[in-house]
């Protein structure tokens, strides 16, 4: 199989501060790809090199096909009007706005209002729409519904998966487990630098089954753990408690659910 994107042993440093420690994983053509981790996990920096926006120290990226990257809320000129952002990018990239996207993202509702007047969920189609201009093969999208109430969330989901059925690759950050869920077809979750977790939404669902959380409540407070065995943790948890002169008031068992199980991941619990 031809990969869309190919990234072996990719390493990066700050100084003494080693930010990425040898990532090896590969996007498959036409899927959405979700890239994962809180704050300081080496999510950006890893993008960045993928993009080509920054230098790495070592290792290899491979990228077949052109690609685009959907622009931040504060990209453009305050006064520049959606149409002429549209035909400025044209020109840019030297070739014909799709008036299909731009039909179906709505641009064209939005030919006499300014950028600054724009709705955060209409700027996120805005920025979609120009990321498309020449249909790139690989599109990156950072927190693309970041901002939007739930139908914008829902007509923005839609528009990514037409353009993954049209063909498009995908790569994806966000800190939504709940749409990375509904719209990725695998996910890497980073966690200081190293891969925590690379497969199938299905896959770290099924890791999640089998997680449980014990909330402990004693008479100096409450804290709650994320578990694999119950019998072993609880025999843990009383020895614990015993030991700190700590009197267990209640426990309480639940199911993980997958936001919790990133969170444990991208923490490196």
């Amino acid at each position: 199989m031809k990969y869309a994107i190919q990234v072996e042993n990719l390493k990066k440093s700050y100084g003494s501060n080693e930010v990425l420690k040898g990532l090896t994983f590969q996007v498959e053509r036409g899927e959405i790809f979700g890239i994962l981790g809180i704050n300081g996990a080496g999510k950006t920096t890893a993008l960045e090199c993928i993009e080509g926006f920054r230098r790495y120290d070592s290792g290899r990226i491979n990228v077949e096909g052109s690609i685009d990257i959907q622009l931040q809320s504060a990209s453009l000129p305050a006064y520049i009007r959606p149409m002429e952002a549209i035909r400025l990018f044209a020109g840019w990239k030297k070739a014909k706005p799709d008036a299909e996207i731009l039909a179906a993202l709505g641009i064209n509702e939005l030919a006499s209002k300014r950028y600054m007047d724009l709705s955060i969920g209409q700027k996120r189609r805005l920025h979609l729409a120009l990321a498309m201009i020449g249909r790139p093969d690989i599109l990156f999208l950072d927190e693309p519904t970041a901002g939007l109430d739930v139908e914008g969330r829902l007509s923005l989901h839609e528009q990514i998966r037409c353009m993954r059925d049209e063909g498009t690759t995908m790569v994806m950050a966000s800190h939504d487990m709940a749409e990375v869920e509904s719209l990725c077809s695998r996910i890497l979750i980073l966690s200081h630098g190293r891969i925590a977790f690379l497969g199938t939404t299905k896959e770290l669902a099924d890791k999640v089954q089998k997680c449980y959380n014990i909330k402990v409540v004693t008479d100096q407070g409450e804290e709650t753990r994320v578990v694999e065995n119950i019998g072993d943790a609880m025999l843990a948890i009383l020895e614990d408690c015993r030991r700190r002169q700590r009197q267990v008031l209640d426990i309480q068992v639940s199911r993980g659910t997958l936001e919790q199980h990133f969170m444990d991941m991208a923490k490196g619990a």
